[in-house]
């Protein structure tokens, strides 16, 4: 009963991950391109704010090795998205609505491998959010000074909506080289 209960404050929805990850896919897919589509609110910056939070908590907390980002209006193709020696993207798909002083916001998740678009992962998470949370005050103003002020109140909501979701890919393998590789990652 305490399992279904904390189970059912959690942002993520769903999460879903190839069986044969382990076995057929760990150790080939490693190198992504991050792709947001459309910007959170039609907002440009703010998309471009998601971008850099989901590479850098990405490459920190799961490994990846993150190559490029793209943040288009439009839909973006797999090939247009696998560039840079990218063997995967990752695609987040937000709707956010403001409500209040704060937003209604989900996203779709997909990680689709390059070449023939295999879907590798998969997950979905959503709920209400605040425009503000006192714990993320540096980071908000760290990226409102580095993509403009405007995006400050898109911060707390892509912390506390993606970093949950996000924590639900799976790992990947990485060799001794790659390893290094990771250090030089740009962020």
């Amino acid at each position: 009963m305490l399992l279904l209960l904390a189970s059912g404050c959690s942002v993520v929805r769903m999460s879903r991950v190839r069986d044969d990850w382990p076995s057929a896919h760990a150790s080939k897919v490693k190198r992504l391109t991050v792709v947001i589509q459309p910007a959170p609110g039609g907002q440009q910056k703010a998309g471009e704010a998601w971008a850099r939070i989901v590479r850098r908590y990405v490459n920190m907390k799961r490994d990846f090795l993150v190559r490029a980002e793209l943040v288009q209006a439009e839909p973006v193709e797999l090939t247009a998205a696998c560039v840079d020696g990218s063997e995967g993207v990752l695609f987040l798909k937000p709707t956010v609505t403001p409500v209040g002083d704060g937003f209604e916001a989900s996203v779709e998740a997909k990680l689709s491998r390059c070449g023939d678009g295999l879907e590798l992962w998969a997950g979905e998470a959503g709920g209400s959010f605040p425009t503000t949370d006192p714990k993320l005050i540096e980071v908000t103003a760290s990226y409102g000074k580095e993509y403009a002020p405007e995006v400050e109140k898109y911060v707390p909501l892509a912390m506390n909506l993606l970093r949950p979701l996000l924590d639900t890919l799976p790992q990947p393998v990485l060799t001794p080289e790659e390893e290094e590789e990771k250090v030089t990652v740009d962020e």
